[in-house]
């Protein structure tokens, strides 16, 4: 007789930590939040390096390390590695992290996962790191557990205050731009999994919707890494220029708000951008931009369905249809962690509860994304994200941004004017 043994999957396992994350906070272990901003060598050494910061910092990487430690043993990896290789990422990390709050960076709008990426890419181009340090790196468990983190955020009650017309926009947006980049990527024969990456980059919310689309689809981190610096490089002009263009345009601040909330792709940009416009622009745009926002997880399931269903039929058996049964196997199971904790926080969690643990489940969940992006840089080549291969995205990244910002417009200017 032969005895199968029985070991988790990485979404099982990633479902497991994220809500252990989860209840421990609701169960009142609630970690200290970390102050990363700092104007000059002064204050980063009186605040971010101060006795109290660095004790939250300490508590931080002490649940994350034994969340990473705890992930190794359950899908069999090599803890030994992990001991030593999770320390020098996290470490790394908050060199990024400490980078990206300083006053000066913040103005110009880069974000701590550039920073991640940065490092991770200088590193593994000017050093030749040992294989078992790579091995040891856990880029889609670390992205995985951040976007269970995030389900926290997206409260159905919220959904409601954000306003009709900011969430008539952000639904005509997203399923527009979405569909119109996904049939470039197509015209331009660039393969699926950039497609969808790209595809919700330019249409839902850059960052963070490049990232859910990854998980979803377990896509690759090269490509990621690729979409996500198209996201950062193009944010960048669009917030400076898109204010005077709207000042040019004779557009009031409502229009102005809903355009720049719904092109920008990320909040960061949109916040900065609204803020050189006026009050009233900065309100809006922060109300479209977080309608798009919510709209993540239920873009990032049907995603993964579509994904599941269409990689289910292979070459042998294109005729038949998928079972349900072969597509719950491959469907992500993280998605039912993050959709799980969306509807805990929107109808069980008390209002008082959730407002004790929300800063530092998002501080948590930002520390996770940080963490992967350093990972992703660290097992990635710097010239691979710009080869000559991947110029047919970043071709069908501006002409999308393109129709994204036209498109936009037009509504932003039907429903605010």
């Amino acid at each position: 007789m032969s005895s199968k043994t029985f070991s988790f999957t990485e979404d099982w396992v990633v479902v497991i930590l994220g809500l252990a994350v989860i209840f421990l906070a609701l169960s009142g272990v609630i970690v200290p939040v970390p102050s990363f901003g700092w104007n000059d060598f002064s204050e980063l050494g009186s605040k971010v390096f101060s006795t109290t910061n660095l004790f939250a910092i300490l508590c931080q990487f002490i649940l994350v390390y034994g969340v990473g430690i705890v992930g190794a043993f359950l899908l069999k990896k090599n803890v030994k590695a992990l001991l030593v290789v999770f320390p020098i990422v996290y470490l790394l990390t908050i060199v990024a992290v400490v980078l990206a709050g300083n006053t000066v960076v913040k103005d110009y709008n880069l974000e701590a996962v550039i920073f991640s990426l940065g490092i991770g890419l200088t590193i593994s181009n000017f050093f030749v790191l040992p294989d078992w340090f790579k091995n040891a790196l856990s880029t889609e468990l670390y992205v995985k557990i951040g976007l269970i983190l995030l389900g926290s955020t997206v409260i159905f009650g919220d959904i409601l205050k954000a306003g009709s017309l900011g969430l008539i926009q952000a639904l005509v947006v997203v399923i527009s731009v979405w569909y119109f980049a996904f049939w470039v990527c197509k015209k331009l024969k660039i393969d699926k999994e950039m497609s969808l990456m790209l595809s919700s980059a330019v249409s839902i919310c850059g960052v963070s919707a490049a990232i859910a689309t990854s998980g979803a689809i377990k896509g690759d981190n090269k490509k990621l890494s690729y979409v996500i610096s198209l996201v950062l490089i193009t944010a960048i002009p669009m917030m400076i220029f898109m204010p005077y263009l709207a000042d040019k345009m004779g557009l009031s601040q409502e229009v102005t708000g809903a355009w720049l909330g719904g092109s920008i792709d990320t909040s960061g940009a949109v916040a900065a951008s609204g803020t050189l416009v006026g009050e009233k622009a900065l309100e809006i745009s922060t109300i479209v931009k977080f309608s798009q926002n919510v709209l993540l997880g239920i873009a990032a399931f049907f995603i993964s369905i579509y994904w599941t269903y269409s990689n289910s039929v292979d070459e042998e058996t294109k005729r038949d249809k998928p079972t349900l049964k072969l597509i719950w196997e491959r469907f992500p199971k993280f998605v039912i962690g993050f959709v799980f904790v969306s509807l805990l926080f929107s109808f069980v969690v008390p209002s008082e509860t959730h407002e004790l643990v929300k800063d530092s489940l998002k501080s948590l969940q930002g520390l996770w994304f940080a963490l992967a992006f350093t990972s992703i840089g660290l097992e990635t080549n710097f010239k691979d994200l710009f080869k000559q291969d991947n110029k047919k995205p970043l071709y069908a990244f501006l002409i999308a941004q393109t129709f994204n910002v036209i498109v936009t417009l037009i509504i932003a200017f039907l429903l605010f004017r």
